[in-house]
């Protein structure tokens, strides 16, 4: 079907089981494209385009990457592609801002934490559109079963600046067996700094004389994540 052909057809003409909504409804929301479901949540086209057209344009400007997508403001997105306007931009921001939400509650309590695996899916929707840095630390219990995580600081482009004590209240005022520490790069660079090394230890040293036990340390830098106990350099 040729472009100007699909001006004049139009969504609502096609058959049930290509319509995006009709789609979702009858097969479930896995069976839809990433630019289907943006579709939906642009809801209409314009005189020259089909709601799938402005979402598949939309994705082609942020190389088919929703990780890109997501990077964008409500501004951005209102600017990037003709007949998107502030309405729909909302949505899209307030979707995908949903879905970062879900993917950063905590486990289950009965959900122990068992791999690094499982801690970077868990801090990577919080950090991983940031244009700087943040340290977060979860809180485990004995059992590794995740009880809190924080926010203990925010820093720019390269470093944060963060206190231990503040580390350590949080593990002591919920009575924590363990810690898992993480940071992210914006740079994108896996491998951990200097300084990186040196809070590490410092924090393994004061959570010992509180008989508290650092259990890793994550870097998160784009879709990929450092971890040190994986590679064995959480007390070197």
């Amino acid at each position: 079907m040729s472009h100007q052909e699909n001006i004049h057809v139009g969504i609502k003409s096609w058959s049930a089981d290509a319509r995006p909504r009709e789609k979702m409804m009858q097969k479930g929301a896995r069976h839809l494209s990433n630019a289907e479901l943006l579709s939906i949540l642009i809801a209409t086209g314009t005189k020259q385009c089909t709601a799938l057209d402005l979402a598949n344009q939309l994705l082609s400007m942020c190389n088919n990457s929703l990780l890109q997508l997501g990077k964008l403001s409500p501004i951005e997105l209102s600017t990037l592609v003709k007949g998107i306007g502030d309405a729909k931009a909302v949505a899209i921001a307030a979707a995908l801002e949903i879905g970062r939400r879900r993917s950063n509650e905590l486990p289950r309590h009965d959900d122990a934490i068992l791999s690094s695996a499982h801690v970077a899916a868990l801090f990577r929707p919080l950090l991983i559109d940031l244009p700087h840095e943040e340290f977060w630390i979860l809180l485990l219990s004995r059992s590794n079963k995740p009880m809190a995580k924080y926010r203990i600081a925010v820093g720019g482009v390269h470093q944060t600046l963060v206190d231990t004590r503040l580390v350590l209240k949080h593990a002591l005022v919920h009575l924590a067996s363990g810690i898992v520490l993480c940071h992210n790069h914006p740079s994108g660079n896996l491998q951990p700094s200097k300084e990186d090394k040196m809070l590490t230890r410092t924090i393994i040293e004061a959570a010992r004389l509180m008989h508290i036990k650092v259990l890793d340390h994550i870097i998160i830098a784009g879709d990929d994540y450092y971890s040190f106990s994986d590679e064995n350099t959480l007390e070197l």
